[in-house]
């Protein structure tokens, strides 16, 4: 099958939307298909055998790690040339409005995947009167779509409550071999504690942006004593976690990749995660592959993740002393702690990525195979 895939990020910025791309296009490589990827120009042009079209963009003014890639008439001359049986948008916001109108303007399948919680998003960057507004938006882009595609049954649930139609699970998965228990090391539990490898060690991992909700960390941290907390990765809300952190054991280690962050999963004691926007979190499969026990908030797509006192630790993100209460727990407790871990590699074990491209091969020809019949009638 020839699928062209419109997203509005791409490498090398490094999400959960890029991780699993990165993982379905090698697969759907892989499995014999053929890829071409619209994406803003961040000067790749290949990726796992999957041609990469880059399109001029300018930064977003807060975020100046993403690009807005507007669509071009080029886009159509490459998709005459590809001539491709389905396209697929990933979070049709700028770029991804290209790949609808060419969808409908060559009557190529379109299929839509939601992935970021923007109407959420807008609340921490205080646009939140717009999220009504936002909604229509979406289900306008999303509605012109066969098919719907959320990585959890929350946000199934979400986009059906706001009119948006078609709408069917993409199972989450995880790369079980790059993350691993055995990774685990004093060298990386020294380096993320800052010389303290004895300490409980909280760790952190993902956008340091304010939709994340990372400042909710500190009372944690206080509590705890003897504590250091490690936040890896980069965001547009750095200076202001370092400002709000000022003073206590926090380490801002910037980007990991590869062996080293799977090691940095694997040597901590605790994944704190306290954000409310998840569409899935999968940072937080990515702990429970390594073995690190997670305290997540429980809202978004994370209760289809993690199951409360069996592979983690859920709190009601209202309550100011749920993930102090549910950290305590964890670090109190080792055999408890041990039994997490265990489990959460289990489930981990159960989503590799080679099933979840499979669904999602049976999605692409399900709508194929119906537009098909629809022209045949």
């Amino acid at each position: 099958m020839r699928i062209a895939l419109f997203t509005e990020t791409f490498l090398p910025k490094v999400d959960g939307i890029v991780t699993r791309l990165r993982h379905t296009v090698e697969h759907l490589q892989r499995n014999g298909d053929q890829v071409l990827i619209f994406s803003p120009d961040y000067g790749l042009r290949e990726y796992k055998g999957a041609r990469v079209y880059g399109v001029p963009g300018m930064p977003l003014p807060w975020y100046p790690e993403l690009k807005m890639g507007f669509p071009r008439p080029a886009i159509g001359h490459e998709l005459e040339q590809f001539q491709p049986d389905i396209i697929h948008v990933v979070n049709p916001a700028i770029l991804g409005l290209g790949g609808i109108y060419y969808a409908k303007a060559m009557h190529v399948p379109l299929v839509a995947s939601y992935h970021t919680h923007l109407p959420q998003y807008l609340h921490h960057y205080g646009w939140g009167i717009l999220e009504g507004f936002l909604w229509e938006l979406l289900k306008s882009a999303h509605n012109q779509a066969e098919l719907n595609l959320c990585t959890s049954t929350a946000m199934v649930q979400e986009l059906t409550n706001h009119g948006i139609e078609r709408v069917d699970l993409w199972q989450r998965g995880v790369d079980t071999e790059t993350f691993h228990p055995s990774l685990a090391s004093e060298e990386m539990r020294s380096r993320l504690s800052q010389g303290h490898p004895k300490s409980p060690l909280l760790l952190y991992i993902g956008r340091l942006g304010a939709e994340k909700e990372i400042e909710r960390i500190k009372p944690v941290l206080e509590a705890i004593p003897d504590a250091r907390l490690a936040l890896v990765g980069d965001g547009p809300n750095r200076l202001a976690l370092e400002q709000h952190f000022a003073g206590t054991p926090t380490n801002f280690v910037g980007y990991l990749g590869g062996k080293e962050l799977a090691s940095a999963y694997a040597s901590a004691d605790a994944f704190i995660f306290p954000s409310r926007t998840e569409t899935l979190g999968l940072v937080l499969l990515e702990a429970m592959a390594a073995g690190c026990p997670v305290v997540a908030a429980r809202s978004g797509g994370i209760p289809d993740i993690v199951t409360d006192g069996a592979n983690g630790y859920l709190f009601d993100p209202t309550d100011e002393q749920g993930a102090i209460a549910a950290t305590v727990r964890l670090l109190s407790h080792q055999n408890e702690r041990e039994s997490l871990r265990q489990n959460a590699r289990r489930e981990a074990e159960r989503w590799g990525w080679a099933a979840a491209t499979r669904q999602l091969q049976n999605y692409y020809k399900s709508v194929v195979g119906a537009r098909s019949l629809y022209r045949a009638a």
